[in-house]
């Protein structure tokens, strides 16, 4: 029990002096001997409490007499981080871990028995007299830390930056600390690297999922070779490479802008951010603005930077890495540079050309370039026949197989370089001023990027003919742009045109918003911002895709209330413009019936349209029906009450609401199942609506899918309720057989599954009506009158 959060009630009995003495007086000594005794029995039982019952103590440390039991927590001096049991997700597990005190929204940042959790609520945190915490269940031990250093009168603490550390009462040195042993994330003042001296490596490593904070398959961490980086990591492969620090940046970070409020970079020795000598390699976290709070998180497809200000209330995603393909390690293979502006991505350094021309044309870049001339490297005058070509603007390859030289000059490098037959580049290890160190690559060069603004220069060695080609192409190239010289001057008047017509769309599109905008708030729809939908979806993370249609995409998401959500993410190329978002918007923002799906907000940002639907759990009905595995799931009982959900909601859309809506395309990927496969029609981005009396229209810009259409919408563009109907007879045949409508039969090219029943019960009708004729003949040439020939196999066929 933690005495400090343990609160005892003494009762204190104030007695009136003047009036025991008068009771003293007036009474026998029996009463006397009494009134003694009771209080002699109060006095001893207030020094018995205050014997057992030792001082409170802070609750932000326990010491080696008191514990931690579910349900109690350790609370930080300045109130920032909080230490106690929890459960994640929808577990029901118990963990021991620490998290943000003040944020509505808990955010765990640190676990103790993330491999091992309790099953109950029966978890108790104790320290032991060698300075040691046990976490215990019943009498088995969950976890526990291991200190190396002698304890007297040890002490655990949460300090403010969110650290647990045990030392001695009277020191301020860390017999251990959580700092040293990070789950998935990093905070301000935590160190990432090597302690060299007890070969600890603090790397951060993913949750497993959102319910199980085990290791996943990513981490990231420093790898220690001559010019360390770090790695993000898939289990053992490399996922991504931020590149090595260049005295500025990481290198493979050149496009990132600088912000206020952290910062994570590579200083000099002893400084507050990097540190290395022969007992650590690190770098550090730290804090510019101290009224922020910054996390760095590693996910399951990334890792991710949000901040916390005042007056927020919720995370902000400020940076993710990796954040585009080009981030991907080795996508371009080697000797080929990834840029985000260019077409194709992967592009081979001059000099070098792709090692397989076939894949190269269809995008398979993995096999990356090789030299369009061989090096002369093998001959005796080497620094002759070979030449270091510059390359600027680069992410510089994976450092794995270089050497450093801290002291040495860019020229000296460039001498070492050439004298040495295996150098295949060189560059600065530090940019800053006017550069400074040698690094040299051995072997393949792989992983770089092409910045278009900032990046490091690189110099790689190449035969000198392909130089000496390159000067050659460089004169040229003057003798050209001296000559088109006056057609450029003649082309600034259609430039300055060009750039007119781009301002004008710039400001049409701007007003377009705005006018989406206005039109949505005139609806008292609630509009979500852009923060809120992209937390939702952890950055529309393809881990949260559901689905995908011809407007867009669609992605799972939670909103910090717990709620889930179904986001459509309208493509900004698709055929859905602000005509149809807008139907799509009013329509189901008026309607209310059990068989349509909800849409609970929207959002507009960046020339992107978002809509906010509830969350259907089961999906769409073609991922039951036309599954074979999955529609044996489907019961014919429950087949019926999805027909007739649906129908319910077509007659509420044809008869039953203000306005008589015609849907346009009805069909099974349209229709969304609840958790309990209620029916619910979705995507009314095609849809029409008409008022009064009106039942049918006509339009010149047929949509919808083909298969579901009305012949005469179609053919002629006549649509009305009618049509809707078609479209639903062709979806109860679907559910019905489980089989598409554009299926073939038998191997007949033009017989769909609508054209296969129809046949089949023509030809069912003609047999039907030939045994009723038969049937005639034969009593009229026989005179028989009680002839009973059963149709009814017939019968059954048509039905």
């Amino acid at each position: 029990m933690l005495f400090g959060s343990l609160s005892i009630s003494i009762i204190v009995i104030h007695l009136d002096e003047s009036l025991i003495k008068k009771k003293i007086q007036s009474s026998t000594s029996k009463y006397k001997c009494h009134a003694m005794g009771i209080i002699s029995f109060m006095i001893m039982i207030m020094i018995i409490s205050y014997i057992i019952v030792p001082p409170i103590l802070a609750s932000n440390s326990i010491n080696v007499s008191e514990s931690l039991s579910d349900g109690e927590t350790l609370i930080s001096a300045g109130g920032k981080f909080e230490l106690g049991f929890f459960s994640p997700g929808n577990s029901v597990r118990r963990y021991l871990g620490i998290w943000y005190k003040q944020m509505p929204i808990q955010k765990v940042v640190w676990v103790a028995n993330r491999v091992n959790p309790i099953n109950n609520t029966l978890g108790i945190l104790t320290l032991t007299t060698s300075g040691n915490l046990m976490l215990r269940q019943n009498d088995s031990l969950v976890w526990s830390t291991t200190t190396q250093k002698q304890a007297q009168k040890p002490m655990a603490e949460l300090l403010d930056s969110g650290n647990l550390v045990i030392r001695n009462q009277d020191e301020t040195d860390y017999l251990w600390q959580s700092f040293d042993y990070p789950c998935d994330t990093i905070l301000p003042g935590m160190k990432l690297g090597w302690d060299l001296r007890n070969d600890l490596e603090r790397r951060i490593t993913s949750w497993k999922s959102p319910d199980d904070p085990s290791p996943g398959d990513l981490s990231w961490g420093l790898v220690l070779h001559n010019y360390p980086e770090f790695y993000l990591m898939n289990r053992t492969e490399k996922y991504c490479r931020l590149g090595p620090w260049n005295g500025l940046q990481f290198s493979g970070l050149s496009d990132r802008k600088q912000n206020s409020i952290y910062d994570f970079k590579y200083v000099a020795n002893n400084d507050l951010n990097y540190v290395s000598n022969k007992d650590e390699m690190f770098y550090s976290f730290t804090l510019k603005n101290s009224s922020a709070f910054v996390s760095a998180t590693i996910y399951q497809t990334n890792i991710s930077i949000y901040v916390w200000e005042e007056n927020n209330t919720n995370w902000l995603l400020t940076e993710s890495t990796p954040l585009n393909s080009c981030e991907s390690y080795g996508i371009c293979g080697p000797y080929a540079s990834c840029s985000t502006t260019k077409s194709p991505a992967c592009q081979c350094l001059r000099g070098f050309i792709p090692k397989s021309t076939q894949q190269w044309a269809l995008r398979d870049w993995s096999q990356g370039c090789v030299r369009n001339i061989s090096l002369s490297c093998n001959n005796q005058q080497m620094d002759v026949d070979d030449e270091l070509m510059k390359y600027v603007g680069l992410k510089v390859p994976d450092t794995t197989h270089t050497l450093l030289y801290e002291n040495v000059d860019l020229e000296l490098c460039r001498t070492m370089c050439l004298n040495n037959c295996s150098c295949t580049a060189f560059t600065n290890s530090d940019i800053s001023g006017k550069g400074s160190g040698c690094v040299m690559w051995f072997g393949d060069l792989i992983d770089i990027r092409q910045f278009d603004t900032g990046g490091q220069d690189l110099y790689i060695r190449i035969a000198r003919v392909v130089t000496e080609a390159s000067n050659g192409r460089n004169k040229s190239v003057i003798t050209i742009a001296a000559t088109t010289a006056a057609a450029i001057f003649g082309m600034l008047l259609f430039c300055s045109y060009i750039i007119y017509k781009v301002r004008w769309r710039i400001a049409d599109k701007s007003k377009i918003d705005d006018n989406i905008e206005r039109h949505l708030e005139d609806l008292d729809l609630p509009l979500f911002d852009l923060q809120t939908i992209t937390s939702a979806t952890n950055n529309f993370s393809l881990n949260n895709k559901i689905g995908q249609g011809g407007f867009g995409s669609v992605y799972k998401g939670k909103l910090a209330d717990g709620q889930e959500i179904a986001v459509k993410r309208l493509s900004t190329n698709s055929g859905q413009g602000i005509t149809e978002f807008l139907t799509e918007v009013k329509l189901i923002a008026k309607l209310q019936h059990r068989n349509l799906v909800k849409l609970l907000g929207c959002c507009v940002g960046r020339q992107e349209k978002f809509l906010v639907y509830e969350y259907m759990a089961n999906g769409s009905l073609d991922s039951f029906i036309f599954d074979k595995i999955t529609d044996k799931l489907l019961e014919w009982p429950q087949r019926f009450e999805i027909i007739f959900g649906v129908a319910r909601g077509l007659v509420y859309l044809h008869q039953d609401s203000r306005l008589r809506i015609i849907h346009r395309d009805l069909k099974a990927s349209n229709v969304l199942l609840d958790h309990k496969l209620n029916p619910k029609i979705s995507d009314f981005g095609m849809a029409r609506s008409f008022g009064g009396d009106q039942i049918e229209g006509n339009t010149h810009r047929v949509v919808g899918t083909y298969g579901y259409m009305a012949p005469e919408y179609a053919i002629g563009g006549q649509f009305s309720i009618k049509s809707d109907v078609f479209s639903f007879g062709v979806l109860l045949l679907e559910i019905i057989c489980g089989n598409k409508n554009s299926a073939l039969y038998h191997g007949n090219e033009t017989l769909n599954l609508v054209g296969y029943v129809s046949t089949y019960i023509f030809i069912s009708l003609f047999i039907y009506l030939l045994m009723l004729k038969l049937k005639c003949v034969i009593k009229g040439l026989f005179g028989l009158t009680n002839l009973n020939l059963s149709t009814d196999i017939y019968t059954r066929e048509i039905v």
